[in-house]
């Protein structure tokens, strides 16, 4: 009888975790300004940025081109276009992914990630909701402190001579 009862306490324990507080933005299906079906983004986006922006996967560290990118510009959501971070607030954090020191204030969405067991700040593109990374409290002190750690896969550059990359 104490076993059944151990097993009864431990798959409820288990399956309510499952909340839907604990669930992304996308799984709980809250509205954005773009919204498309799954199937509409995976046939526009690329199979990398889709898996980062659709289901918030993270890139390999230091795979991104943008990572290294020095040139003055905008860097938007490779969904939908909203330009999300200045290359004027970036800076290189030696992590192996593009980091700002701030977002374009209200372009940028944030929500807690408990998925590694301990609480993140997760970045979303406020326009499609798309996931773009993570905000911690260590960036440059001069600045605002913060690092805006993103996914490169999840951003377009835009030159500030207007031609996109």
């Amino acid at each position: 009888m104490k076993f059944i009862s151990a097993i009864i306490i431990f798959s409820s324990l288990l399956f309510s975790c499952n909340i839907p507080a604990q669930k992304s933005k996308l799984e709980r299906q809250e509205s954005f300004k773009i919204s498309k079906t799954d199937a509409e983004w995976k046939a526009q986006l690329s199979p990398l940025a889709y898996n980062v922006l659709r289901h918030e996967d993270t890139e390999r560290a230091f795979s991104s081109e943008l990572n290294n990118n020095h040139e003055a510009g905008t860097y938007v959501c490779a969904a939908c276009g909203t330009p999300v971070f200045e290359s004027n607030h970036k800076f290189d954090s030696g992590t192996g992914w593009p980091s700002f020191d701030r977002e374009v204030k209200g372009n940028v969405s944030f929500s807690k990630d408990r998925k590694l067991g301990y609480s993140r700040t997760e970045e979303h593109c406020s326009s499609c909701g798309g996931h773009l990374g993570h905000v911690f409290n260590d960036g440059p002190r001069e600045t605002t402190g913060k690092r805006h750690c993103i996914n490169g896969a999840a951003l377009n550059f835009i030159p500030k001579n207007g031609k996109s990359e």
